[in-house]
């Protein structure tokens, strides 16, 4: 009888209760599993477009580096619409999986801006890389610290780009590389860092911003800057 009373609240109230848990946490689990397969695509077409971007460490066009690099970025598009729909399917939930993607949105994040700046000099926006991504703002936008990250990881490749390129003769790519990481690290003062892990890759930007810095007044000593015209590695 006393057994009786014992398991009867468990095959009642709590028995009911753990059956929602369990029918919530496959649910829950076959919806991550998802995403993680959709993050694992985008992760492989970054890894290509890394693979050609890193092209441009070497004496070749940067057009046509570019040109490589920007053809998988429809499929790129394509993926996070996918990813969109699935976590659509879960409204007001995008913060409790956001961590199964948010690396490799960094990562198409500093691709991107690297390529944007490039082509055109200029550092790439934040609505700019939602709409390169085809992300739309109010359903499933792009997480401010994922930009910022992002950002951080393509000053990361500034030094090795501008040693480079004065190796192969473009002597005013430390210039323009000055410019860009010289107005981003003044903006990033201007923010209160509440990541550590974002507040480490700023740190890491002073690096950058240094060692640019002594690869263009090197240039500039030697007198080589007013012999190269802009751009003209292009």
């Amino acid at each position: 009888m006393a057994d009786d009373a014992t398991t009867a609240p468990f095959n009642g109230t709590i028995g009911n209760q753990f059956e929602s848990f369990r029918s919530q946490l496959d649910e829950s689990g076959n919806l991550r599993d998802r995403i993680r397969n959709i993050a694992l695509q985008i992760e492989s077409v970054t890894r290509i477009m890394l693979a050609n971007l890193l092209l441009v460490h070497q004496p070749r066009s940067i057009s046509e580096v570019l040109e490589k690099a920007r053809s998988h970025i429809g499929v790129l598009q394509e993926h996070y619409n996918q990813l969109s729909g699935i976590v659509q399917e879960c409204p007001g939930q995008y913060y409790r999986y956001h961590n199964d993607w948010r690396c490799e949105t960094q990562t198409a994040v500093s691709l991107l801006a690297f390529m944007h700046w490039l082509e055109t000099g200029n550092l790439l926006l934040h609505p700019e890389v939602e709409e390169k991504l085809g992300l739309n703002e109010l359903n499933f936008g792009l997480d401010i610290e994922d930009y910022l990250v992002g950002i951080c990881f393509m000053s990361n490749e500034l030094p090795r780009y501008v040693v480079n390129r004065v190796t192969y003769g473009d002597y005013d790519s430390p210039r323009e590389a000055l410019n860009l990481l010289t107005g981003l690290h003044a903006a990033f003062r201007t923010l209160n860092l509440q990541n550590d892990f974002l507040r480490k890759k700023f740190d890491g930007m002073k690096y950058d911003l240094k060692r640019v810095e002594e690869v263009y007044y090197d240039v500039k000593i030697r007198g080589l800057i007013d012999n190269a015209g802009s751009k003209a590695h292009q």
